[in-house]
């Protein structure tokens, strides 16, 4: 306590005789302004000069002492927060430590109690940098000139300002002491988190008084204001840490300590000096880090947190407070613990104007903790199949959405020289269209499309889209998200623009900032650019429609609303995401464990997320389709078709697709496949009384592209037809055994040897065969004896032989009484069961060689199963 007393006495002293001595050079202050103002008058001219000294501001005495507060409007022009009240207190001169005082004089002006406001050494080393080392490289402006910036001025750089800057510093270094204008400076500076002035500043990193203060407090205290968010000691203690060590650096520089000091001063861990860290209570405070991030990325020496700004933003409240909401415990998403991350970005489908923004759970403040929706960023899984994949194939190939891919093993390149298999995951699912296999996010076909579109096609179409890649190498991973990392808000920018009919808008939150000095505002412009037609846009969108509806993002649909969206996830489920879009908002939510690499136990947590706050936000707006332009024409198409073929009047109903189509790529040729074949021509029946049999012959001409073969069938007078043969491919055919007397018709058609549904109509032809002639009674009597136990042991085998022979009405003649009947009878049943059993095989394996389709049972028959087939039925006739 004697120590201060002492120090405090020292300075008071110090006062008086810096007092003393401003009185006895004010002559040469004078003397001196009036040179320095004659020298810039000169430079120049000096209506100009007066000009810009009469558009100064007054020295407001109230703006000096009282918080001058950056206010914050959303969307409808309504104050929602305001920084530049919270953790403020005051000192006077008395109330600054010695040790304090020096780290800051050596690091912000360190001959402040000896120029006159304005530092010419200062400004002469000034202009020397900016020459040698380009401009900006070294500023001049004292802490009197930062103490009328701050209080008066905006933050805008020009000759005007820099000439009312060094006016009105002169006039405060006449109007007030340097004691009183250090002060004013230590109370406006901001110092990061909320703190403004230096007391607040100690209270809230150090939980101290200023009069406890260490030198390595000091000196990280001194080092904030330069940039307090990147030296943000909670947030990045390493950049602190080498900030402070600079301020020691500094102080030994101009012997205000000595090396020895300085070093045992740097051996102090930014971290072992901190408390713990208070919350600030500032509302949507994920959002107003986007417009910190934008103001400071886009206003040159612009500090919101000190200059007084109006600042107007894109905010929605209503989808602010809805995305907040849904973070917290009771909020209607069931989290499976504390640990497990969300975040989301809302922009306006049409203009890219951010309404909203959810930094994460469990936050605790601005630039308090990591802001998952626009900083770092993860992979984006199968969220990029639109914009690397099927956007760019539609774009540049102009692919249909009925394109056919073959989903099937696959190996991709993952990096050089290192390929792994396509995740299997129900099984591949054979020939598929586009629109099938983004629905159900099938991995085969994504990466297929990539390798034709091309890689550097498919990145200069994404980098349309506002996503920028880290490096050009680009591998097959890509096509399935498992490259480059994104955020929620670029993921929502990205998506807009299939929303937005083609046209890509920069993401953006503020749309202008006024300034407290009431100099000219300025205006945010956004960046657009057309990134895809409108005939791209359109068909994806109408994919991802399919993608809610029945595919992988049913958990986000919602009844009565047109949202188109896709889902995605990265290697085990690390990382979640679901992106989509009406044609009033789009959302992308991410959920993950941040760096660690641990499986998120619910992946459809975004989709449940981007439900209830789309739907939310959707309440009472008027939301329309999306609209199809005149670029893109729907067609019929027959399913399977490559490429698309419009169906006919044959084709199954379940066989039709409506599909989309660039204009004039759609289909103009008509299917065949299902089409009714010509009938067989010439149909006769001729009988052989020898043979006792009948021939039925037929002409037809064969069509190349439709192979045909021929199905017969039969059935005596009264009865049903039934299939005599089915397969063959010979005009001509021999039914054995007929019987005497009985009336026959037959029937044949052509059916599809490569699709049995398509068959011709039938030509049908009629027979009676004749009775019997007469015999001899007496001769028939005689071989009766002779043949009956013959007979007997034929008519026995033929019975068997009759159950093999699949209704084909072949063994009418095996009943009768006559032995050449029953020869001729038992030779072709024999012939009829070995054929027929051949013929079963080859139908069972045929039927387990079908191979299976997405769309419709479809297999070409064997050549040498036919040949094979046709032997049998030549030897059977």
């Amino acid at each position: 306590m004697a120590e201060n007393s002492q120090s405090r006495a020292a300075r008071k002293k110090q006062q008086k005789q810096s007092t003393q001595s401003g009185k006895k050079s004010v002559f040469k202050r004078i003397f001196t302004t009036l040179l320095i103002i004659g020298l810039v008058g000169a430079l120049l001219g000096g209506g100009l000069f007066v000009y810009y000294v009469q558009g100064a501001p007054n020295l407001d005495e109230a703006k000096l002492s009282d918080p001058y507060s950056t206010k914050m409007y959303d969307v409808n022009g309504d104050l929602f927060a305001e920084l530049g009240t919270q953790k403020r207190t005051k000192i006077t001169y008395e109330d600054v430590p010695q040790v304090l005082e020096n780290a800051v004089l050596a690091t912000e002006d360190v001959r402040f109690f000896d120029h006159f406001g304005i530092d010419l050494q200062r400004i002469g080393g000034a202009i020397y940098a900016n020459i040698t080392e380009g401009f900006g490289a070294q500023g001049a402006s004292t802490i009197t000139q930062q103490v009328v910036k701050r209080s008066f001025l905006s933050p805008k750089k020009s000759i005007e300002r820099k000439v009312q800057e060094q006016w009105l510093a002169l006039k405060l270094e006449q109007k007030y002491s340097k004691e009183q204008i250090f002060s004013m400076y230590l109370n406006k500076i901001y110092y990061g988190n909320n703190a403004y002035g230096v007391a607040s500043a100690a209270k809230l990193y150090f939980n101290k008084d200023l009069n406890e203060l260490t030198l390595p407090e000091a000196a990280l205290l001194a080092g904030l204001p330069q940039r307090p968010s990147a030296y943000d000691p909670y947030k990045n203690p390493d950049l602190a840490q080498e900030r402070k060590n600079v301020v020691l650096d500094l102080m030994v520089q101009h012997e205000k300590i000595s090396e020895a000091e300085a070093k045992e001063a740097k051996a102090v861990k930014v971290q072992s000096m901190l408390s713990e860290k208070t919350e600030t209570n500032i509302p949507y405070d994920a959002f107003i880090e986007q417009v910190l991030k934008e103001i400071q990325g886009k206003v040159d020496d612009v500090n919101v947190y000190e200059d007084g700004l109006k600042v107007y933003t894109t905010l929605d409240p209503k989808a602010q407070q809805k995305a907040e909401q849904l973070l917290d415990e009771q909020g209607g998403i069931s989290f499976p613990d504390k640990d497990l991350q969300t975040a989301a970005a809302v922009v306006d489908t049409k203009t890219g104007a951010i309404r909203a923004i959810a930094g994460g759970r469990n936050t605790e403040g601005i630039n308090a903790t990591f802001n998952y929706a626009i900083d770092g960023g993860s992979q984006p899984g199968s969220t990029f199949k639109p914009i690397l994949d099927y956007g760019p194939a539609i774009e540049y190939l102009k692919w249909s959405t009925h394109h056919q891919l073959v989903d099937e093993e696959y190996y991709y390149e993952t990096e050089p020289d290192r390929q792994v298999r396509t995740p299997y995951t129900s099984g591949y699912k054979g020939q598929v269209s586009m629109r099938y296999a983004l629905e159900k996010s099938l991995n085969v076909p994504a990466v297929k499309t990539l390798n034709e579109v091309g890689f550097d096609k498919a990145q200069s179409f994404a980098e349309g889209l506002g996503i920028e890649f880290t490096q050009k190498a680009f591998y097959e991973t890509n096509a399935i998200g498992g490259g480059e990392e994104v955020t929620p808000l670029e993921l929502a920018e990205a998506y807009s623009s299939f929303g937005n009919e083609g046209v890509h808008n920069e993401s953006y939150s503020v749309k202008r900032i006024e300034f407290q000095d009431g100099s000219e505002p300025i205006e945010f412009e956004t960046k657009s650019n057309v990134a895809m037609n409108d005939s791209t846009a359109y068909m994806v969108s109408d994919m991802l429609k399919d993608v809610v509806t029945s595919g992988t993002g049913t958990a986000a649909n919602i009844p009565g609303l047109p949202v188109a969206g896709k889902t995605g996830t990265t290697n085990d489920d690390t990382n979640s995401w679901f992106a989509g879009y009406t044609t009033n908002y789009t959302i992308a939510v991410w959920t993950g464990y941040g760096s660690e690499e641990k499986t998120v136990p619910d992946t459809k947590i975004p989709q449940r997320y981007f439900n209830q706050l789309m739907s939310h936000i959707s309440q009472g707006v008027e939301t329309a389709d999306f609209k199809k332009p005149s670029s893109v024409v729907e067609s019929k198409v027959e399913a399977g078709t490559s490429p698309a073929k419009l169906p006919s009047e044959y084709t199954p109903s379940n066989l039709i697709r409506y599909e989309l189509f660039v204009k004039g790529t759609e289909p103009t040729n008509r299917s065949q496949a299902y089409d009714q074949l010509n009938p067989v021509e010439g149909l006769q029946a001729n009988y052989d009384q020898g043979k006792q049999s009948i021939t039925l012959s037929w002409k037809y001409k064969q069509d190349e592209k439709r192979p045909a073969t021929f199905t017969v069938k039969g059935a005596t007078r009264g009865q049903s037809p039934q299939t005599i043969t089915e397969g063959i491919k010979e005009t001509k055919i021999q039914i054995p055994n007929v019987q005497p007397g009985e009336a026959y018709s037959f029937e044949v058609f052509a059916v599809s040897e490569r699709n049995g549904a398509n068959t011709s109509s039938p030509k049908t032809v009629q027979i009676e065969v004749p009775k019997k002639e007469d015999e001899n009674v007496d001769d028939l009597l005689d071989g009766e004896e002779e043949n009956e136990e013959k007979n007997q042991n034929e008519n026995d085998q033929n019975e068997n032989n009759n159950g093999n022979n699949n209704g084909n009405g072949n063994n009418q003649g095996n009943n009768g009484n006559n032995q050449d009947n029953n020869d001729a009878g038992n030779d072709n049943n024999n012939q009829d069961n070995d054929s027929n059993q051949e013929q079963e095989e080859e139908e069972e394996d045929n039927t387990d060689n079908q191979p299976d389709s997405e769309d419709q049972s479809s297999g070409d028959t064997n050549e040498e199963e036919n040949e094979e087939e046709n032997d049998s039925e030549e030897n059977n006739n």
